[in-house]
């Protein structure tokens, strides 16, 4: 763990103020975003936010805080856990009482949420996916494009100049490093948990 992440979370055990303020303001904007494009409100926002900060507080007391990623990347993995726990308790109600969910945003009837916690974590998967594919060359890019598309080996390897033995080799390495990459982000392991 880096030494600024260990003085945040003495800080954060201790109530200093001005380093739970200073936290508060690097690191509002990313869960904003997140909530505010996944069906929450300003207010669901700030709740999450305060609700991240307890759970992390409380990890830290009992002892059973284990962080293998810098803070900022852990605090957004927790609020984005709570903001899909609530999203399910609200399909949840919604079933039992039939009514309309979220009163100040779009109205969604009973049935109409049943994917919103799945798209979530799709859009999730994909930004993750895209996040690791433009870190490929571009000759690896368009190879897999052109894979992604439906193209036969033989058509890609008119259109990359590779013969179609390397073409098919060069796939399956490509295909290989981006599996590794993705693999090795903190972000795969949380997906991972909540499927």
């Amino acid at each position: 763990m880096k030494h600024s992440d260990q003085i945040i979370l003495t800080g954060i055990i201790d109530g200093n103020e001005k380093i739970l303020t200073r936290f508060y303001r690097e690191n509002i904007r990313y869960v904003q975003g997140y909530i505010l494009r996944n069906y929450g409100n300003t207010e669901d926002v700030e709740d999450v936010f305060q609700d991240a900060l307890v759970v992390l507080f409380q990890k830290m007391k009992s002892g059973l805080l284990e962080i293998h990623v810098p803070l900022k990347t852990y605090f957004y993995g927790i609020c984005k856990n709570l903001w899909r726990n609530r999203l399910r308790k609200k399909k949840r109600l919604i079933m039992e009482n039939n009514e309309i969910l979220y009163e100040n945003q779009r109205h969604l009837e009973e049935g109409d949420n049943d994917t919103i916690v799945a798209d979530i974590e799709n859009n999730d998967r994909e930004h993750l996916y895209r996040k690791h594919f433009q870190k490929l060359s571009n000759d690896n890019r368009k190879l897999l494009h052109l894979f992604f598309e439906g193209k036969s080996m033989k058509e890609i390897s008119v259109l990359t100049g590779y013969t179609e033995a390397y073409t098919r080799k060069k796939k399956f390495l490509v295909k290989k490093q981006l599996l590794e990459m993705i693999e090795e982000d903190p972000m795969y392991e949380e997906l991972r948990a909540i499927c």
